[in-house]
């Protein structure tokens, strides 16, 4: 399966490796589709592909450490 999610990272978040723990963690594949990232905030859409549970658990593992997650709404950018 595949869903596409927005990531919001907080300051504290910018400068650590989240999407590739994220990969190292979860049995999930990462594509970042979008991004904007600076010192004080990070956004970015990405696509996770896997397994339902693994994407369950990768969305609480990222809530948890305190990235705000949402579902992309409208695919804006395809290919």
């Amino acid at each position: 399966m595949r869903t596409r999610l927005w990531l919001m990272f907080q300051p504290r978040l910018v400068t650590q490796p989240v999407v590739y723990d994220l990969g190292r963690k979860f049995e999930v594949v990462t594509n970042i589709r979008q991004a904007s990232v600076n010192e004080e905030i990070g956004l970015l859409s990405v696509e996770l592909e896997g397994e339902r549970p693994a994407i369950d658990q990768a969305i609480s593992w990222l809530e948890e450490i305190g990235v705000k997650v949402e579902p992309v709404e409208i695919n804006t950018i395809e290919g």
